[in-house]
């Protein structure tokens, strides 16, 4: 039916209705549409940074670019400590407060008290930000992702981790949860290894889950990379055969310091017991002490060739001067020192190949004290190496003014003064380097530093070649012979102190030494704690690990043997099916056991083996 029709029909107010019905829909499709225009105008253009605000308030977030620590090699750029990426598990307090619900698979995954959980969560509940668990593996972080607990997240961090992890403990330290050092060169070299973070702005979704990268602020700075002087593979000798020898003996500890002669570096310092640095756990402040720095001890008998460098350098004595050490005794005041045979009557470099405490004794009270102490203060002894290895102490070297008689005959064999193995190492350095003083260091040098000139050249080379007699048949420390090289050095054999006076079968075992001798580039101390077995001599315990030690180092060095012919000797002695192997030979069998002098608290003697 048309309009028209309508009309005729219903008149003329029937056409009315639906005209007013469109015009109302338009109406109201018109005001819709200019409340939309409006709405977008007001969000888009007026209020555009309001809004803009109150999302990036609710999603964009300023999160931290973690900067990882610098990595520490050896000298030839081997791996000691490096940081790698991990990530560590964090919650939002609140948002997994209101998820206790899936509690159970977390606490299980992380191994977490769901007790100790919900206080922890409780005390923290205004903050938006607190670690569950740090530096995970890779596997429990996808873990923790697949769980979709609510609130609970990762982050990225770094963790330390050493490669050589026992062998070079003691040296490197460690970094705490936060990787900053807490020991060792990783505390000395904080400043230096510690990296700089940066930081980036990020969306964040409801799951505080990244999902985009927005821009970046700061670039994170990563730390500087440190060289050692350390050689990893004279780590790993020193500590192998320092470890095998305590366990074998039953001692307490010991430590093994090896210094390049030239530059005054250290190739290695092991100590024994160790600990894992990768793994802490069960780790007591006491199993991390530097002990080749931090522990002092009286050197015994290895001070000798500076008491006697002492008495050639002030011309009472050569190196072939008569001291008649008949009978085996010598009174000092009230108190007497002994030897451990009536050695009669012995030049000066018998008196060091013997270790008689009465030759010595006689050349210190032959000086003058001043001249046995400017000695003893001019290669290191009571002062600090200035290594930089935190906690490193300075010994002992009382001031001369105060000596009476015996303390200056105790001092010439090793009593009344106290050192560090590092300390020893550096005095030996000296008589190596042809009288001139260098500092050591931990870390690789380039250059050969500057020396200063602390004893005459010529009498360094009289008390090497007085050395050299004590590794060779006849001397105490024929254990330190290294097939093929010359080799000096002395041990030592001290009663340890104790409350009131010093302990009768308790012992430090002692080997200091040098090679080759014709050209000296090593030097290496040797000190075992309290060894448990029949043998205590540091003739019998000290030297032969010296001896191994010094002949592996030699060789991994390629420095040319300087004793061609026990080389010689050796091959003519092999057989033609089977040709000798050029290695240190074994250990010589233990002397006779012998009842040590006792120290001078009681009867003034010691030291000698």
């Amino acid at each position: 039916m048309n309009l028209d029709a309508m009309k005729q029909a219903n008149g003329p107010e029937a056409c009315k209705t639906p005209r007013i019905r469109l015009l109302a829909v338009l109406a109201i499709l018109g005001v819709a549409t200019a409340l939309l225009v409006w709405r977008a105008v007001d969000i888009q253009v007026l209020r555009r940074e309001f809004l803009q605000e109150q999302g990036d308030a609710r999603h964009l977030r300023v999160v931290a670019m973690p900067a990882h620590r610098g990595m520490i090699t050896d000298r030839n750029g081997e791996p000691l400590a490096i940081s790698t990426p991990v990530d560590s598990v964090w919650a939002n307090p609140r948002e997994l407060l209101a998820a206790r619900a899936q509690w159970p698979r977390l606490t299980r995954l992380l191994h977490l008290d769901a007790t100790t959980l919900q206080r922890h969560l409780a005390k923290r509940v205004d903050r938006e930000f607190i670690y569950l668990k740090r530096a995970v593996s890779p596997e429990l972080a996808r873990q923790v992702v697949a769980l979709a607990v609510p609130g609970v997240s990762l982050q990225r961090e770094y963790r330390r981790y050493y490669p050589a992890g026992e062998v070079a403990a003691h040296v490197l330290g460690f970094t705490n949860v936060d990787d900053r050092g807490q020991e060792g060169i990783e505390l000395a070299y904080e400043e230096w290894l510690r990296g700089v973070p940066g930081s980036k702005r990020v969306i964040k979704d409801n799951l505080k889950r990244i999902v985009e990268n927005v821009e970046g602020v700061t670039e994170p700075v990563p730390g500087k990379d440190l060289a050692l002087s350390i050689d990893r593979r004279l780590q790993y000798l020193a500590y192998r055969e320092l470890k095998a020898t305590i366990q074998g003996s039953g001692a307490k500890a010991g430590s093994v310091v090896m210094l390049d002669v030239g530059t005054g570096e250290i190739l290695a310092m092991a100590n024994y017991p160790s600990f894992n640095s990768n793994n802490r756990v069960k780790l007591r402040g006491e199993a991390y002490r530097n002990r080749a720095v931090t522990d002092v001890f009286e050197p015994g008998s290895t001070i000798k060739p500076f008491t006697i460098a002492a008495a050639l350098e002030v011309g009472k004595y050569r190196p072939h001067t008569m001291i008649d050490t008949t009978p085996g005794f010598y009174k000092v005041g009230r108190h007497v020192v002994r030897d451990i045979h009536n050695y009669g009557v012995l030049d000066v470099s018998t008196v060091l190949q013997k270790s008689s405490n009465i030759g010595a004794t006689k050349m210190a009270l032959a000086m003058e004290p001043q001249q046995l102490w400017s000695i003893f203060s001019r290669v290191g002894l009571g002062s600090s190496t200035h290594s930089g290895f935190p906690g490193e102490m300075a010994g002992l070297l009382s001031s001369y003014k105060s000596w009476r008689e015996i303390d200056r005959a105790t001092l010439a064999y090793g009593y009344g003064v106290s050192v560090t193995p590092l300390q020893l190492a550096q005095a030996y350095r000296v008589l190596a380097d042809n009288g001139q003083m260098k500092p050591v260091s931990f870390v690789r040098t380039d250059a050969t530093p500057v020396g200063e000139q602390v004893m005459s050249p010529e009498v360094a080379a009289q008390v090497r070649a007085m050395m050299e007699a004590v590794v060779n048949e006849g001397g105490t420390g024929t254990a330190a012979d290294v097939l093929g090289y010359r080799v000096g050095g002395k041990t030592g054999t001290v009663h340890k102190s104790e409350m009131g006076g010093y302990a009768e079968n308790r012992y430090l075992a002692l080997f200091a030494g040098v090679a080759p001798i014709s050209h000296p580039r090593l030097v290496t101390v040797v000190m075992i704690d309290e060894p448990a077995g029949g043998e205590y001599y540091g003739g019998q315990i000290a030297a032969p690990v010296f001896g191994r030690v010094m002949a592996g180092a030699l060789r991994l060095l390629d420095i040319a043997p300087d004793d061609v012919q026990s080389l010689r000797t050796q091959l003519v002695e092999g057989t033609a099916g089977a040709p000798p192997t050029i290695v240190n030979p074994a250990p010589a069998p233990p002397s006779p056991r012998l009842e040590p002098a006792k120290p001078y608290i009681k009867h003034v003697s010691a030291g000698g083996l």
